[in-house]
């Protein structure tokens, strides 16, 4: 009977040597059982002690301030609340997401809305947010901030060819201290009106290699062809309308007429705004909302604040605390959507 020994040179010379094995607690099984162990262990939530983040608001704040933070009892509910609405407001993006922000009526905020859900993103966000004036009639989005440049849509349409990096872009828009950058349109409706679906096209297919948020306001024509032009191009949409009955009937109009030509997606993942709610209204609000929560994704209720009626330049901070903690949930609502796959045409 062969020894151990001619039995391993055996099975050397076959090329099936057997791999050594070890009893549990054998140097060998230790080395073995290391190989799932990796310089990435030592990340902040698995190697660092657990601690609450000290509240920034309310008598809680007070407590942590008084005691040297040795009591902290956590932040308040409408904290926690802000808290979860910021995070969801960061949820990553793949990408370009396009939103257009439509309304058949004018004067009902449409503008404003785009501005503000671009300065929210813009705040809250690292990567970079634009909004983009595309209303054929000399949109006044480009008024909204401080104005850095007087050049347009139309003049980046123009210098398309020679715009390749960021740097370049930004001889065409403004930004704002939030971080959003705008682009104008054309003051001459004569000159926006003469643009086509195929130029919108072309300015949002470059801008989307530098911004990975889109914000672009539409006019008030949905069979216009600038607005259809920005629709097809749009991943999610706005809808924009205020607490009267004409104007819940235009944009449940424009629901219907979105349904019917292709734009079915579109409606489906759409967040509805109520804009410009004064504290006392003829319209029940709360069958309004059921309205519109029974054909979009979201609906959010957006409060009358005088700031925004003068149509002027206007920040986050100046809006009243309830006007900007309801802008930040309509930022989280769309946010929701970018879990969605983008449209592409």
């Amino acid at each position: 009977m062969p020894d151990i020994d001619e039995r391993e040179r055996e099975q050397r010379s076959n090329g099936r040597a057997e791999l050594p094995s070890y009893p549990s607690g054998t140097p060998g099984a230790t080395r073995q059982s290391r190989t799932t162990a990796s310089a990435h262990d030592f990340a902040s939530d698995q190697m660092l002690t657990p601690t609450a983040e000290p509240p920034q608001s309310g008598w809680q704040r007070w407590l942590y301030k008084i005691t040297g933070g040795a009591i902290n009892v956590g932040p308040s509910l409408r904290e926690q609340r802000q808290r979860e609405l910021i995070a969801a407001v960061r949820a990553p993006v793949s990408g370009c997401r396009r939103i257009a922000i439509v309304s058949r009526k004018g004067g009902v905020g449409k503008t404003t809305t785009t501005l503000f859900l671009g300065h929210t993103f813009a705040e809250h966000r690292g990567d970079r947010v634009i909004a983009l004036d595309g209303n054929p009639d000399a949109g006044s989005l480009g008024y909204r901030v401080r104005r850095e440049t007087n050049k347009t849509i139309t003049h980046l349409l123009v210098s398309r060819e020679n715009v390749s990096r960021y740097a370049d872009i930004r001889a065409f828009t403004s930004q704002a201290p939030t971080r959003l950058e705008v682009i104008a349109a054309d003051d001459d409706p004569r000159i926006t009106d003469s643009l086509r679906e195929d130029d919108y096209k072309r300015v949002v297919d470059l801008l989307e290699v530098h911004y990975n948020l889109i914000c672009m306001d539409t006019g008030t024509g949905v069979l216009e062809s600038a607005s259809k032009g920005i629709l097809q191009l749009a991943d999610q949409l706005v809808l924009v309308t205020s607490p009267s009955l004409d104007s819940g009937r235009a944009a449940s109009a424009t629901l219907d007429w979105l349904e019917k030509n292709g734009h079915e997606d579109l409606v489906a993942g759409s967040v509805a705004v109520i804009n410009g709610i004064r504290p006392k209204s003829m319209v029940d609000l709360d069958k309004v909302e059921r309205h519109f929560q029974a054909r979009c994704r979201a609906v959010v209720r957006i409060p009358w604040d005088d700031v925004l009626q003068a149509g002027a330049e206007a920040a986050l901070t100046d809006l009243k605390p309830p006007t900007r903690a309801a802008y930040l949930e309509l930022a989280a609502k769309v946010a929701k959507g970018f879990a969605s796959p983008s449209r592409r045409v």
